[in-house]
């Protein structure tokens, strides 16, 4: 059997491989399918956005406004914003609810290449805020060297690791990132570094951008448009407890009910969404009041459709 070719893994999969492995490991995970009709939401937005169209501003997307329908839901299910410490040993844990909701959305970079960045504090954001947040996270990308940024919260973790006295963890990540040409990470040198390091940290993602957020939100709609399908699992990142995924929308035959309460099947709008949560922290009870908010929200669009939001 012939070998087409050998790609030795860089810092973003090396990043990537590391956390899932660990999530597969420890996380006993729940998955639950959720598919919302999003079809009066959908009308709603399309009025929203041509009302809006001329104003000042950044462009407010339909990610920012599931964003936002997102950040209000958790705001009445505080208990899947949090970060969870076990001892398997011991048998004993903690969950440390947050109050700052800080949602780590995994973003495609124009390379194709994809980064993990939290947007800080969006349960206390408008609309216009959030999106004049994604579009400074546009802007900032176009500066950014995913290698470096990267390194940098690589670098950070392990002293945090050496600090909580995991000592061979920590010496195991530096031999792997420093030695053996082959997998040794290619930084920035010279004139080059000094350059990148120039940049005025607003200007571009640094470390504090990537630093891990209470939940995370993946969009995998944009990727999957024109597919049929969802995700049927997500990996809970530790020690967060929660992660929302949402999917392409899609038409499908819904049952329906008249204003005289008459059941027929409807071609309506559907929005796959899946959510995944660590069955040591929550159980299914603990979850559904973020799913009615969410459910709430896509029936009654004007909840969410307005500037002051």
């Amino acid at each position: 059997m012939g070998i087409k070719s050998v790609t030795r893994f860089g810092i973003q999969r090396k990043i990537v491989a590391n956390m899932t492995t660990e999530s597969w490991q420890n996380i006993p995970h729940v998955s639950y399918q959720y598919e919302p009709d999003v079809t009066k939401f959908v009308e709603e937005f399309k009025k929203f956005t041509a009302e809006h169209q001329g104003d000042s501003g950044a462009r407010i997307t339909f990610n920012a406004v599931l964003l936002k329908a997102i950040a209000e839901a958790i705001e009445v299910d505080p208990v899947i914003n949090a970060h969870m410490h076990f001892e398997k040993g011991l048998v004993r844990g903690k969950v440390t609810v947050f109050d700052n909701i800080d949602i780590s959305v995994p973003w495609i970079l124009p390379s194709g290449e994809m980064m993990t960045i939290t947007m800080k504090d969006m349960g206390n954001k408008t609309l216009k805020e959030i999106a004049e947040y994604q579009a400074d996270i546009n802007r900032r990308l176009e500066k950014t060297n995913l290698t470096e940024a990267l390194y940098s919260v690589s670098f950070n973790d392990t002293i945090e690791k050496l600090k909580k006295g995991h000592v061979l963890q920590a010496l195991k990540r530096l031999f792997g990132a420093n030695t053996n040409k082959n997998h040794k990470i290619q930084l920035l040198k010279g004139e080059e570094k000094k350059a990148y390091e120039a940049i005025p940290e607003t200007e571009r993602i640094t470390h504090k951008d990537l630093k891990q957020g209470t939940i995370t939100v993946s969009n995998i709609g944009a990727d999957t448009r024109g597919l049929s399908g969802q995700a049927a699992m997500l990996m809970v990142i530790p020690p967060q407890v929660c992660v929302v995924c949402i999917g392409t929308m899609q038409r499908k035959p819904i049952v329906v009910k008249d204003e005289e309460g008459n059941e027929k099947v409807e071609i309506r709008t559907i929005l796959p969404m899946n959510i995944c949560f660590d069955h040591r922290a929550l159980d299914f009870g603990e979850v559904r009041p973020f799913l009615s908010k969410m459910e709430e929200f896509f029936q009654n669009p004007e909840k969410i459709l307005n500037l002051e939001a």
